[in-house]
């Protein structure tokens, strides 16, 4: 099992910046792909940003030059920046985590943190 752990969510005003973290652990499985969805009440959960092991990244539109993903491979943790917010960014934040495990891949997905911003 691979658990993560993410934390930096909060409410903040229009147009500020808030980063999240996505620290995992327990597990010796490889982790490849790290990344962050959203999802907004009554709304499905939809990518915001990826990151491979070797650096790769792939935002969603509407995050391109406001998001920024990070990551350090020796902490296993992701990290979001998220820049010049909107309100339309208000949503529960989830980390996933893509593992190689025995027959494959498997997603895993923390707990999530709400962000909240406010016009």
């Amino acid at each position: 099992q691979v658990q993560l752990v993410e934390s930096g969510g909060g409410l903040v005003q229009a147009g500020g910046s808030l980063r999240l973290s996505c620290a995992a652990s327990g597990s010796s499985f490889s982790i490849n792909t790290m990344g962050w969805y959203r999802q907004a009440p009554g709304k499905q959960r939809r990518l915001v940003a990826a990151i491979t092991s070797g650096g790769r990244t792939n935002y969603a539109d509407s995050m391109k030059g406001r998001f920024i993903i990070s990551r350090d491979n020796a902490k296993n943790t992701v990290y979001l920046q998220m820049n010049s917010l909107k309100p339309e960014d208000t949503a529960a934040y989830y980390c996933d985590a893509v593992a190689s495990v025995p027959g494959g891949q498997r997603h895993f997905w923390g707990k999530g943190t709400l962000v909240t911003v406010s016009s």
